[in-house]
């Protein structure tokens, strides 16, 4: 009889495991057959691997522009810009995040409580509390890499898009401009869809480094933007801008309307009657595809000047 009812118990185990089991496959599957959205190698280090990006380097650390923060894998919505703070730690600081999105988890340490997306696993940092920052005592640590911003609808605003050698240099004087709200730096022009930095520099993308410029039509224009465009490098270089040489490092402007481009042109016969010969190219606007976190706002971050561009008054 023991030996009847042992068996029983250990049949019951088996098939316990077994539904278990076959729950946590079906789990697993079903989180398998989600549609991500395609990671760099440096993303699936931190979203994937539960690295941490270096302190001070990440996109959205000064980010204050009003909007909502998304999961880099998923595109779900986690944090509204109206609960980030700045608690100078390194990394982008919430004290809220958006009910249901995102999910406590013990460090396996079980020193720290992981905060992942709940949508689909991705790792976002730590959750800290009791620390006194804000009057929730909560600060969500999160890697900038790990997240996508969403800026809230703006009327009005105008996108426009330059390349003038190394984006770095590029943006950095764009986003000091009165009336822009918004920069960011990335590659237009190619036949590679969403390149990485590494393959764009092998020079055989067809893309051009470029920054993304929002501004406000009502505190400046689109031809005072030109202007500073051609005032911040050498337009009459052909092969590149100051050191920086390859097809990747040329000179264009990617228009967007027909009186975009005529607002260019104009001021192209102007410094072509003051003697210049422009290089710089005119072609409509493409895909633009933003490059790796560690690009955007790169002066503002390391607390330098660029090395390839300089402002001279021209107009």
């Amino acid at each position: 009889m023991k030996r009847i009812y042992g068996m029983i118990l250990l049949a019951g185990l088996f098939f316990t495991m077994c539904a278990q089991e076959s729950q946590k496959k079906t789990t697993i599957s079903n989180f398998k057959n989600m549609e991500f959205n395609k990671l760099t190698p440096e993303e699936e280090k931190v979203i994937l691997h539960k690295g941490t990006e270096r302190p001070y380097t990440g996109e959205y650390l000064n980010h204050q522009t009003e909007g909502v923060y998304l999961c880099k894998r998923c595109d779900a919505a986690l944090y509204r810009s109206s609960d980030k703070f700045d608690a100078h730690c390194g990394w982008p600081s919430f004290d809220d995040e958006i009910e249901g999105a995102v999910k406590r988890v013990t460090d396996a340490d079980g020193r720290r409580t992981e905060i992942i997306c709940n949508n689909c696993g991705a790792h976002l940092g730590h959750v800290f509390l009791g620390e006194g920052y804000t009057a929730k005592q909560t600060r969500h640590c999160v890697n900038s890499i790990s997240l996508k911003f969403l800026p809230a609808r703006q009327e009005g605003l105008t996108m426009a898009y330059f390349a003038s050698g190394c984006f770095w240099g590029t943006e950095y004087f764009f986003m000091k401009a009165p009336g822009v709200k918004q920069t960011s730096v990335g590659f237009m022009g190619g036949h590679v869809e969403n390149p990485s930095y590494e393959q764009v520099c092998q020079k055989n993308t067809g893309h051009l480094e470029t920054t993304e410029v929002v501004f406000d039509p009502a505190v400046t224009s689109y031809e005072e933007m030109v202007k500073l465009f051609f005032e911040t490098h050498d337009f009459t270089q052909t092969d590149g801008q100051g050191p920086d040489i390859g097809p990747q490092y040329r000179s264009c402007i990617f228009y967007s309307s027909l009186s975009e481009k005529e607002i260019a042109e104009k001021l192209i016969g102007i410094l072509t009657g003051k003697g210049y010969k422009v290089a710089t190219m005119l072609k409509p606007a493409s895909t633009f595809w933003k490059a790796e976190n560690y690009h955007q706002q790169y002066y503002e971050h390391k607390g330098t000047k660029p090395y390839c561009h300089k402002y001279t008054r021209i107009f």
